[in-house]
């Protein structure tokens, strides 16, 4: 990724807008949210234009940060998961929206579409894998029920849209899910 210029007009209204969020009370900082909304806004149109990627094969986790939908298949945790550490620190739980993911950074948060049911699950990436063959992510149990995937299957194709993804200057991008045209909200 590189970086813009000081002299892009982009990049100034950006560092304005976030200067102005951070003072609230300027005359001036509705507008600059606006401004800076508006951006985020286009950009994830533009990333939802993309065609979706299908993350690398094999074990290694390689991360994308870039925002772009991705298809491939996601599986369901193992029973025996329950209770142990995710990559973030947290403790998995069956019962909840955690997701494990290979290319997406931790933390980022992404609309999941079963491509056979049409059916849609909010996850956030909490864990690295899934490590097996074929697959894109890993989600719990309650999200799987949420897809449609069942127990028979226990694999279903999908398209994951990320809503909103940590970049590692500490920033968060909206990436295509936050796309209008594609039902997803933009973070806040």
């Amino acid at each position: 990724m590189t970086r813009k210029s000081s002299s892009d007009p982009r990049a100034i209204l950006a560092g304005l807008a976030l200067l102005f969020i951070a003072h609230p009370g300027h005359a001036s900082a509705a507008a600059a949210r606006e401004v800076a909304s508006a951006h985020a806004q286009a950009a994830a149109n533009a990333l939802a234009k993309e065609a979706p990627v299908v993350p690398p094969p094999g074990r290694r986790v390689v991360e994308d940060a870039s925002g772009r939908n991705q298809v491939g298949k996601a599986s369901v945790y193992a029973l025996h998961f329950q209770g142990h550490r995710m990559a973030d620190g947290e403790r998995f739980r069956h019962a909840g929206s955690a997701a494990a993911s290979r290319s997406l950074p931790l933390g980022t948060i992404a609309k999941v579409t079963n491509l056979e049911t049409g059916r849609t699950a909010t996850v956030t990436v909490e864990d690295h894998g899934p490590f097996g063959r074929g697959r894109a992510i890993d989600v719990s149990r309650a999200t799987a029920q949420q897809l449609g995937i069942t127990r028979h299957d226990g694999v279903a194709q999908v398209e994951i849209s990320p809503v909103a993804v940590p970049q590692h200057d500490g920033t968060i991008k909206p990436g295509a899910g936050a796309a209008k045209d594609s039902g997803g909200a933009p973070p806040s």
